[in-house]
């Protein structure tokens, strides 16, 4: 078969769409227009027989379920099939479509596939097992290298030719439901290829193998930083208010595109480029070892340094340390680890740039040159580049220079000064980024998929749509009700993972979105068929995209085990069924409590408040007896209302299961 060039590049392996500098606040016409030219082109070469981008090569198809087989070719031409002791047929129709329906296989393999018509194509190494759509934002997208080192065991030891991922490349259309994918490729699990795979997916897919024994299929369609109308049809918005009307004025692109042109005008008038900052002017730069630093004030790292009296400073800053390295660290391979930064970072070892990151999300881990580090003073520079909110060096995360067995520490004082200011001329006119607008990724990146059998989906999404939390309990009923009507699957297996706790810890009740966001994805377990994994407790407070994936994927896999395996096992932590006043207490009941309630760390039970008639709430006092939860206070007599783990990040949030599965976060005074 003559193989279609690639003509745009699968994802960058940081999973983001705002990295290397770029701004998504536009989308280039040219670009777009390309796009939807090849999407019309994809299917038009002279009378052959084309294939789906999924249809190919190693291949794994859904064991147990018809499955559809389609293309194009010439109208009126005759397409037939051969796969596994099946020959069916098929001829195009006026537009030159095709497709064919298969009887269902077991699992097995490898097997190939003929395809004949006006040319002859031959697919080889196709599976046949459990295929699985993984899809959503960022930390669905996270693919392992990101996390390298936290998984360095489970990379090297990736062999697992039967678990393959197929990467759904990023791309967008406001107009309508596209055909097909401009490219992509099944990639088995190895050491390097496993690297491209999602975290939280392949650890979901190797623990259902390692169970079942059978090829298990990843398809990833998954954008970081995409709010889940991006992933909805226009049918599934119908009913919602105010989707529709955005949807149909975003089919005027020519409004569309007019108001990016706007916003990149001012994006334009405001760019700060390196002619403006003062430690890249001069005949000697901030970075060299000639430069003699002066008017310096000191900073602790890491920190921001909008908390260390450097405020309303948006902006370059540059640090800079001395540090004294042994003849034992020197000539051979060494590792600068500098945590998180917001935003943007380069750094510099002894006047020579040895990393560059463009966004705040990846944790910076730069590799040095093995004759970079000498014996006695060597100098760090970081120039830093923020753009809005805190910026500088999150804490708690590793900082230190490290080679061989041996590391210097890098947290303390160090020097700064700043480079640039950023000072905004005249009011922003918003942009709007396409991937995040309603239809646009489920036109590009899901209605291409529609025809491939499934056995589920597994979604991780919700990031974005945390200031819009309450309309989230019907968006993301719609999505599903949605995506089972496109497959023609009213029971599609869906499971989904429940937000972690991230950013600071309150040690006072408060109210959070991110709760409501958690409660609305609670709420929907009403939804038949359906099931949550609670991630409670594998979140890191400073880090949106937290290293445990492992976790999320074996939770998110013992879901699916439950409703797309029908096994009779444990598969959630406890969810709040009911309460009930008792004098000043009040019980709660629970479902899903397993072999019983317990504490994970065997203290009492914490990180609930409890709330009278005026719904002011107090930190609590609770014991589990009787497989209940017992909460109560001296300060609230007469308690109506209880919270649980409600906030952004809550301090203890200790309920689970003997079986180790956390308690969902809820409330009782909705």
């Amino acid at each position: 078969m003559k193989k279609l060039t690639n003509p745009i590049p699968l994802p960058a392996a940081s999973g983001e769409t705002y990295n290397k500098g770029k701004t998504l606040s536009l989308v280039s016409i040219p670009a777009y227009l390309c796009l939807l030219l090849f999407s019309c082109l994809t299917f038009s070469a002279e009378g052959k027989i084309i294939l789906p981008q999924l249809v190919r090569d190693s291949m794994i198809l859904q064991r147990n379920q018809p499955l559809i087989i389609w293309g194009r070719a010439d109208a009126g031409e005759k397409v037939t099939i051969r796969f596994n002791g099946q020959k069916l047929s098929a001829r195009t129709g006026a537009d030159g479509s095709w497709k064919v329906t298969m009887k269902p296989l077991p699992a097995g393999g490898p097997y190939t596939m003929q395809i004949d018509g006006s040319n002859h194509i031959v697919l080889k190494d196709i599976l046949v097992g459990d295929v699985w759509l993984c899809a959503g934002q960022s930390n669905m997208v996270h693919q392992l290298q990101l996390h390298n080192e936290y998984f360095a065991a489970d990379i090297k030891e990736a062999n697992y030719p039967a678990i393959r991922q197929f990467w759904v490349p990023n791309v967008t259309n406001l107009q309508e439901p596209q055909r097909d994918l401009p490219s992509g490729s099944w990639k088995a699990a190895n050491p390097q290829d496993v690297l491209q795979f999602s975290a939280v997916a392949y650890f979901f897919a190797r623990t259902l193998y390692e169970k079942y024994k059978v090829p298990v299929g990843i398809i990833n369609s998954s954008w970081g930083g995409t709010p889940i109308a991006a992933w909805t049809s226009e049918q599934g918005l119908q009913e919602l208010p105010n989707w529709p009307s955005i949807i149909q004025q975003n089919k005027d692109t020519a409004y569309f595109y007019s108001r990016n042109r706007q916003a990149a005008a001012f994006e334009a008038a405001n760019r700060h480029t390196p002619k403006s900052d003062k430690g890249l002017q001069g005949p000697v730069k901030w970075y060299d070892t000639n430069y003699v630093p002066k008017g310096w004030r000191n900073i602790n790292v890491p920190g921001y340094w909008e908390d260390q009296g450097a405020v309303n400073l948006d902006g370059v800053v540059w640090y800079r340390k001395e540090i004294e390295v042994p003849p034992s660290m020197t000539g051979i391979p060494a590792k600068v680890y500098l945590g998180r930064i917001v935003d943007a970072d380069e750094l510099y070892v002894n006047g020579v740039r040895a990393g560059i990151t463009y966004y705040q999300y990846p944790q910076r881990r730069y590799q040095l040159p093995e004759n970079l580090l000498k014996a006695g003073k060597n100098i760090l520079t970081v120039r830093v580049t923020n753009n809005a909110g805190k910026g500088g060096f999150v804490p708690d995360k590793p900082y230190a220079l490290v080679a061989g067995d041996q590391s210097i520490d890098l947290k303390g004082y160090w020097q700064y000064k700043v480079g640039d200011i950023f000072t905004p001329t005249y009011p922003p006119v918003a942009g709007a980024l396409v991937q995040n607008q309603p239809t646009a990724l489920f036109n590009a990146m899901v209605a291409p998929l529609t025809n491939y059998a499934i056995k589920g989906v597994v979604w991780y999404q919700g990031e974005s749509d945390i200031s819009i939390a309450n309309e989230y309990s019907r968006l993301l009923p719609a999505l599903i009700a949605d995506w089972r009507r496109q497959w023609q699957r009213p029971e599609l297996p869906f499971v989904y993972a429940q937000l972690p706790d991230f950013m600071a810890v309150s040690y006072l009740p408060v109210e959070s979105s991110l709760a409501l966001l958690r409660e609305a994805q609670l709420k929907t377990l009403s939804v038949p068929n359906t099931a949550m994994a609670v991630t409670m407790g594998l979140g890191e407070w400073n880090d949106i995209h937290p290293d445990n994936k492992k976790d999320v994927g074996i939770r998110l896999a013992l879901a699916a085990r439950k409703v797309a395996y029908q096994e009779d096992i444990v598969y959630s932590g406890p969810l709040f069924q009911s309460s009930q006043k008792e004098g000043n207490k009040i019980v709660l009941s629970f479902l899903h409590a397993g072999s019983g309630l317990v504490t994970s760390n065997d203290e009492a039970p914490g990180a609930f408040a409890i709330a009278g008639a005026d719904k002011k709430f107090v930190w609590a006092n609770a014991v589990i007896r009787n497989n209940k939860v017992e909460v109560w206070s001296e300060k609230i007599p007469q308690p109506m209302y209880v919270r649980y783990a409600w906030a952004d990040s809550p301090d203890n949030a200790n309920l689970c299961n003997k079986e180790g599965l956390p308690a969902s976060p809820f409330r009782t005074d909705q």
